[in-house]
């Protein structure tokens, strides 16, 4: 670090003594990690999700600490009280380390500890830096260790961060869902492997996409339940060495009263303590619904390609210009940011996956890179949901006369001949049909296979799309 300051404390670590700036709540251990760590260009306190965590954490820990006894009441109200400032993102800016770092979030346990314990010091009447009154250590990191503590923090945040994925998930969904109802009666071809198929309409394409909306959303929800397993009051390796009995429970309880989670003690603490294999399930889900909003993306380029020389079947919404030199030419500059936002989730679950793999013994020690990973999935794929439903989703129209002349066209229609003409017979008349340009009911007709109103009756495009049932 290189910024000056006019005045500091000295604080002291296993180091030795050093200057820290005396008006900041940050302490010795965070100004060593942040020299060490500067990777990103970006901080811990981009993370808001994380800064709460950690504070109801340790308010948690507090509170379980003076029901046992284990804390004074002076000092645990004041922990109390700060954690709740910190929680509310009174001090976020004073969590400025580097989210990718190593020792497996102890710096990042680290900062919090003295952040808390700076501001109880000053509810208490203290300058910053007189631990003798109220220690980082002996206090605020009472009963825990950061192999317990930043993990449960790190699980309370994803399940924060969750929650306006969703919100946006459901925003798109519903999006989608009022399109298939404006859209119910509007026909139009729909097609395999990019060739013409049989009819359907606009509306079933769009609801389509809602249900796969709210098919991942539900699986997101079920992947977050394995998520409030926590290790807590497990300390170091999961043994619960320096944790006494009746802390797990009594912390697990107060937190989940602070976050208004349904949180539980894992059953085998050790096992918890060394393994994320939630956040590989977690992360798979999110590539899941990374990988299925870009096929709704890639499906809504191509639908809306042209205008005059592709699909045309959907005019996107037209929000910017889409050449420096070709005039009038509008991009679906919308759909190609969604699917940039889905590779990049894509990858942030490879680096979930080689982190959760590169774990060792009793704990991982990539714990830092799987949440820096899994909440910038999850705060991209919300922006992108909400990005997607009011700049794309909403705007979006059709020329149904075009659409129908299309249907009427298509040599896919001959499928509904079928179950009459029998395969060859059908696949005789659409093979003409693409050869010479004429249409399917004009050569049934000619040949005298079915009458008019047979003809129509089948060919019928709401009956094709099934629209009476």
């Amino acid at each position: 670090m290189t910024t000056t300051f006019s005045s500091t404390r000295t604080e002291h670590d296993l180091i030795g003594d050093a200057e820290v700036p005396a008006h900041v709540y940050w302490g010795v251990h965070t100004m060593r990690a942040a020299e060490n760590f500067q990777i990103t260009d970006q901080k811990l306190a981009d993370n808001p999700f994380l800064i709460a965590a950690l504070a109801r954490v340790k308010q948690a820990a507090a509170r379980a600490n003076l029901q046992l006894g284990l804390l004074d009441q002076t000092r645990a109200e004041a922990i109390d009280q700060a954690c709740e400032r910190v929680a509310a993102g009174e001090f976020n800016d004073q969590f400025i380390l580097d989210p990718i770092q190593g020792g497996a979030g102890t710096s990042t346990n680290m900062n919090a500890n003295e952040v808390i314990a700076n501001v109880a010091l000053e509810i208490l009447g203290h300058n910053k830096g007189e631990y003798q009154y109220l220690h980082p250590n002996d206090h605020v990191n009472l009963s825990q260790s950061t192999n317990d503590a930043y993990p449960t923090a790190v699980k309370i945040a994803t399940c924060f961060a969750a929650t306006p994925l969703l919100e946006a998930m459901e925003e798109l969904e519903d999006a989608c869902r009022k399109k298939a109802v404006e859209f119910r009666t509007v026909v139009k071809m729909g097609r395999t492997q990019l060739q013409d198929a049989v009819p359907m309409t606009v509306g079933q394409e769009f609801g389509g996409w809602a249900v796969t909306l709210r098919e991942d959303h539900d699986r997101l929800q079920e992947s977050l339940k394995l998520v409030t397993e926590i290790n807590l009051g497990a300390t170091a390796i999961g043994t619960g060495l320096n944790a006494p009995e009746g802390y797990a429970e009594a912390a697990c309880y107060h937190l989940a009263q602070l976050t208004g989670l349904g949180l539980s003690t894992s059953p085998h603490l050790v096992e918890a303590t060394s393994d994320v294999g939630s956040f590989v399930h977690l992360s798979g889900v999110l590539k899941r619904v990374a990988v299925k909003l870009s096929k709704i993306c890639n499906d809504l380029r191509l639908l809306s390609s042209g205008p005059r020389a592709g699909l045309n079947d959907i005019q996107l919404p037209a929000v910017q210009s889409g050449s420096s030199i070709m005039p009038g030419k509008v991009n679906p500059v919308i759909p190609e940011v969604v699917n940039q936002i889905a590779y990049q989730v894509v990858g942030y679950d490879a680096t979930v996956t080689m982190a959760a793999e590169g774990g060792q013994l009793q704990l991982n020690a990539f714990e830092p890179v799987i949440m820096h990973s899994v909440g910038l999935a999850m705060k991209h794929l919300a922006n992108g949901c909400t990005t997607l439903a009011r700049k794309c989703i909403a705007g979006i129209t059709v020329d149904e006369d075009a659409l129908r002349r299309q249907v009427e066209q298509s040599i896919g229609l001959v499928t509904a001949l079928n179950p009459v003409l029998g395969y060859t017979q059908s696949t005789m008349i659409a093979m003409e049909a693409l050869h010479t340009g004429r249409g399917v009911a004009e050569l049934v007709l000619e040949r005298g296979l079915l009458t008019e109103v047979e003809l129509a009756e089948l060919l019928r495009p709401e009956r094709l799309a099934n629209l009476a049932s």
